[in-house]
């Protein structure tokens, strides 16, 4: 497979690592001060570039029928317009705020437990997240995600960044070091606390993640998550 990579961070760079231990080849590489090879040579392109980037590097792919799998968080406002894009150009478009295998199961977890949860009115559901000091949005794609997970499978209404309220979700984000990311979501009640936690070691997982949607995405046309790829 024939890979673009858009942003040539430290996603970039790990994706690319193990893109090349599984055989394939990269054939482009854009970034700030970095334009290499031809983008319309790729069997897909992966962005992982800073926010600000992400919608004009994706619909240069589209545009040019190239299948697009996005990591980049903080862009969201414009997913319709793109939607929009890699259907009117006949190709593909699959977005997850988190590519870990790992991640995508505790999504679904998440949900489950938030139906569970859903009767047992004495419980405040809560939410924290850690990540490096280097991540520009807060809170994290993923918290959202979780978010979004629980307030489609209770009586949640919305969420909240630092800050309680009724009938929210409550998250927290905190940026130290270089940690990779910690997702933990509580319920607590005066009796006792039910937690589940995702914890990343390193960034393997997601770039791994980003390669498996990119391989399985190549010839299929249309808009996807990653409960497509994981058959979730």
């Amino acid at each position: 497979m024939k890979l673009a990579l858009l942003g040539y961070g430290r996603m970039g760079k790990a994706i690319e690592h193990i893109a090349l231990k599984r055989g394939h080849e990269i054939v482009c590489k854009v970034d700030k001060n970095l334009g290499e090879g031809k983008l319309q040579e790729a069997n897909v392109a992966i962005n992982f570039s800073i926010p600000d980037a992400a919608v004009e590097n994706i619909s240069n792919a589209l545009d040019q029928s190239v299948p697009v799998i996005c990591g980049t968080t903080g862009w969201l406002d414009a997913y319709q317009i793109v939607a929009q894009k890699a259907q009117k150009n006949n190709t593909a478009f699959l977005y997850a705020s988190n590519f870990s295998v790992g991640v995508n199961l505790f999504f679904k977890l998440n949900k489950v437990l938030a139906q569970m949860m859903q009767p047992h009115k004495e419980y405040k559901v809560s939410m924290e997240e850690t990540h490096h000091i280097h991540k520009l949005d807060a809170p994290s794609g993923t918290a959202i995600t979780l978010a979004e997970g629980i307030i489609e499978n209770s009586n949640i209404t919305h969420w909240k960044l630092d800050e309680e309220a009724k009938d929210s979700v409550s998250i927290q984000s905190l940026r130290e070091g270089e940690v990779p990311g910690t997702h933990r979501i509580k319920y607590g009640s005066p009796i006792d606390n039910i937690t589940i936690e995702h914890k990343a070691h390193n960034r393997e997982g997601f770039a791994l993640g980003a390669i498996i949607a990119a391989e399985w995405i190549v010839g299929k046309k249309g808009i996807f998550k990653m409960d497509d790829v994981l058959n979730l």
